[in-house]
């Protein structure tokens, strides 16, 4: 899997930051998913190299407007577009009478099937969102001023890797018996010959897991959600010293983000979601997070956007990226849709 963050910042979006946002590309399937979608998310595909026909699901954590404002803007163009085959959307329950309303008065036809499920239920049972024999999906509720949503990927074992060559050696005619052999099966050529898939691969090569978690104060449902995950995305709104204000408002500091991903035993934190506040030349920096959250769990990182990182045996695990973030401008905190 390979997780692209489009957008970074909490409330309002500054000239290095969009809000929140982040694409899963799944290059085995040809296929994208997205998490949230905040204002202008889309020009912030056309700033990458992913390519939003590919897009298939959409997972919305909550209803406040720097995760969903980027929405209808989003699927009004992927009708103009006439290319996409349908999108399956997953979220909080007003989220289909919010994009059914826009669409409505805005006189917008998307022209492909789109499909809303409400997850609460999943949420509240523990059951499975998703299982597509790949892939699965749970979700959790959150700890936020709305009714908010965290999210897992797990993607499941596979069989080992195809020896070709020994498969040649063996006189096996190339097609579609090698994909059966692939998936480990046991075949009968013409000639009599039984071949068993199993021998010709070489061990299973596990999964990889992203659990997406944001906006919430600390909340042991997460901690629960993200157990043993490859990589925790993980909202820090705030700094350790505003601890107050991050429980006040429901939001996660660096030293809350960085306790979740101790107590799940995650391998990798990744930081999103930082206030304005918090730009580089100011009081307190993004680096000041950093460290605040790698005291505690020192495999951590600062996203920022288009930072790309690669999960599975493809890429490996997401190694920590010690650069500052590039931006310098001074931005108003207090300039926002609504309070980080």
């Amino acid at each position: 899997m390979q997780v692209t963050f489009l957008g970074t910042s909490s409330g309002v979006p500054t000239r290095s930051r969009n809000v929140s946002a982040v694409a899963v590309r799944l290059p085995q399937r040809a296929e994208l998913w997205l998490f949230d979608c905040g204002e202008a998310t889309q020009h912030q595909f056309l700033r990458s190299d992913l390519r939003v026909s590919q897009l298939r699901r959409i997972f919305v954590t909550h209803m406040h407007g720097d995760h969903v404002l980027g929405l209808p803007g989003l699927l009004a163009s992927l009708g103009l577009a006439g290319s996409c085959p349908g999108l399956d959307l997953y979220g909080p329950d007003p989220l289909r009478d919010f994009l059914e309303g826009v669409l409505r008065t805005t006189s917008t036809r998307i022209g492909y099937p789109l499909r809303t499920h409400r997850v609460r239920d999943a949420a509240r049972s523990g059951a499975l969102l998703l299982d597509d024999d790949d892939i699965t999906v749970r979700c959790t509720a959150l700890t936020h001023r709305v009714p908010a949503y965290a999210y897992r990927i797990d993607r499941k074992p596979r069989p080992g890797h195809f020896d070709v060559a020994r498969a040649r050696q063996l006189g096996i005619p190339p097609g579609p018996i090698y994909g059966q052999l692939k998936a480990g099966r046991s075949v009968t050529l013409d000639d009599g010959r039984i071949i068993r898939g199993e021998a010709l691969c070489g061990p299973p090569r596990p999964g990889c897991s992203l659990v997406y978690c944001t906006d919430t104060v600390f909340s042991e449902a997460a901690v629960a959600l993200a157990q043993g995950a490859d990589l925790l995305i993980h909202e820090s709104t705030f700094a350790h010293g505003e601890a107050a204000m991050a429980i006040a408002r429901q939001h996660s500091t660096s030293t809350m983000a960085a306790q979740t991903a101790l107590e799940a035993g995650v391998k990798r934190l990744v930081l999103t979601h930082l206030s304005p506040r918090y730009l580089p030349g100011n009081p307190v920096s993004p680096d000041d997070l950093l460290a605040e959250a790698r005291a505690i769990f020192p495999q951590t990182q600062v996203a920022k956007d288009f930072l790309s990182l690669e999960l599975g045996e493809e890429g490996g695990n997401p190694e920590p990226d010690p650069a500052p973030d590039p931006a310098t401008v001074h931005e108003d905190p207090d300039r926002r849709t609504h309070a980080p």
